[in-house]
Formats: structure tokens, sequence, C-alpha cells
């Protein structure tokens, strides 16, 4: 994979034209790739924000390892700048699905332009794709028909407004499945938290904190091949908290512990925990605890 070439596209026409698809908006499209000519496989990195519904069976994007529950498609979200791999055997093939494409210029000044960061599956691996019930596959396919419909208008001073509100819900929709998701992969879920609170009961009984520094969520989602936004994201659904508050709150566990231990002073806790500074672990004790180190220490 990593010798492969990658192709770049920064304009929604240039992937259009490589589709075989005419371009009624410069900023958006909708593809049906049944349309399209046969195309070879490569690496490809977008100008663009890019939603494929890809048909498991058609096999050419690249998922790894990971098995899936869902077999009627998949959505793999893409962020401008992405690298996203194929599996690249030379052979042409004829592709499958649909996409979504729009440029950032698209929804600059917008609604969406300004809350496109809080989509955080855009910054997901694939491996993390959302797997769509049949159902759910419809609503999804009805809103791309919406936007396909809108783009076959005469450009007017409604139409960016009325595509990037089609756009929106679309989004808004995947939030939801994504949220079934993590429900209904609870089993897979349960292990993620397992893991990751097992990981981290190691990392601070070892020497780690000293070397490595203060616990960060990006570690473990590395150590549990995720991505940081889906490892946040699946923490939070199943704790109620962030990764990082949970963090926090098993430091404080931890130093509550070790406060009691004559030899340590509250300067040698901070560092064997990972803190770079004492007073950032006597900030962080006193906005949980209520008190500082010192003053829990001398209460009990």
């Amino acid at each position: 994979m990593e010798d492969q070439k990658v192709e770049v596209y920064s304009s929604v026409s240039e992937y259009n034209k490589m589709a075989n698809h005419e371009t009624l908006h410069p900023l958006v499209s909708i593809i049906d790739f049944s349309k399209s000519d046969p195309i070879c496989q490569f690496r490809r990195t977008f100008g663009f924000y890019t939603v494929f519904l890809k048909d498991i069976m058609c096999g050419d994007m690249h998922y790894g390892k990971h098995s899936y529950d869902y077999q009627e498609g998949t959505l793999v979200f893409i962020a401008p700048g992405q690298i996203y791999g194929i599996n690249n055997d030379g052979n042409y093939v004829q592709p499958g699905g649909y996409a979504l494409i729009f440029h950032p210029d698209l929804i600059k000044g917008t609604n969406l332009g300004k809350n496109i960061k809080d989509y955080n599956f855009f910054s997901y691996e694939v491996h993390e794709a959302l797997h769509l019930s049949e159902k759910e596959r419809e609503i999804i396919l009805e809103c791309f028909k919406n936007i396909k419909l809108e783009l076959e208008q005469s450009i007017d001073k409604h139409s960016k407004s009325l595509i990037v509100n089609n756009i929106e819900l679309f989004l808004n929709y995947c939030m939801r499945f994504y949220d079934r998701q993590f429900l209904t992969r609870d089993h897979v879920n349960q292990g993620v938290i397992g893991k990751f609170e097992n990981s981290l009961d190691e990392y601070l009984k070892s020497d780690k904190p000293k070397s490595l520094g203060f616990p960060m969520v990006n570690y473990f989602a590395e150590q549990l091949n995720l991505s940081a936004n889906y490892f946040g994201d699946l923490i939070k659904k199943e704790l109620g908290i962030s990764a990082q508050e949970y963090i926090h709150n098993k430091l404080i566990e931890v130093a509550k512990e070790q406060i009691f231990f004559p030899s340590k002073s509250i300067s040698e806790i901070s560092f064997d925990l990972g803190f770079k500074y004492p007073q950032h672990f006597t900030r962080l004790f006193k906005s949980k605890v209520g008190i500082s180190p010192s003053e829990f220490k001398a209460l009990n």
C-alpha cells in the first residue's frame, strides 16, 4: 500500500471527470458509480469532503481485517486532505455505490460551515465506517436524491441554502445512525471499555507516566487501533463522560491513595503520575476534590 501512487483531486469537477459524471455545480456532486467507467484502484486524497455509500461486495475500499455487522452497505466519511486506501491489483473494475462530494467553499459562512467539526466521523478511520440497516440505507438514498434534484434545478438565490440544508440534514441522520451503531454494537464496545480500563491501570502502575508523560486519549486510542475521535465518542456514549475526564478521575483516585504514603511528597506524586509541573496536578486535584492535595492530606 505504501508504494502505491496517490491520486490528488482538488476540485469537484476533476473527480466528476474521472467518474464520467456531469458537473451540475462546481462545488457539490452526487455520483452514481454504476454509471461510471471501469477504473483502476489507487490511493486518493481530495480537496473536498467525501461520503461514500459502498457496496460491501464491490471490495474496492480497503477495510483492513475488520468484520462488520451489516451487509446492506456502509458509509465512509473522508475529510479534505485525508488519504484513503484502495486494494489495487492493477485491474480495471466497475465500481458500485454512490458518493456525495462537497467543497469547503460551499459551506463557508453557513451554519454547517460553523459546525462541520462537530461531525467527528469525518476523522474516523475507514474501519470505523457506519454500517447501515436497509431502512437507514433507504433514508440515505432519499437524502442523496433530494440533493441531486436540487442540483438539477437552475441555480438561483435559493440554491446554495437548499443544497447546504439538505447536506446538513443528511449529516444529522448520520449522527443518529452512529448513535444507534454505538448501542447495537454494545458487546463490542464493552470489550473496548474493558481494554481501556486495563490499559490505563497498567499505564499508571508502570514507569510510563515518567517516560511518556501524562496519559493522553490519543495513546489509548492507538493501543486499541481506533481513531481518537471514534474512541472518544464511544467512551462518551458508554460511560457518559469524556475519555479525558475518565482519565482525570482515575488519576485522582490513584493520587488519593498515594497521598497517604508518608515517604512521598505532593511533588513526587505529581511527577509519578506524569504531570510536568506540580501546580498542574494541584489545580486538577482541587477542581475534582474541592481542596488542594496538601489540605486533603492534612484532613485525613
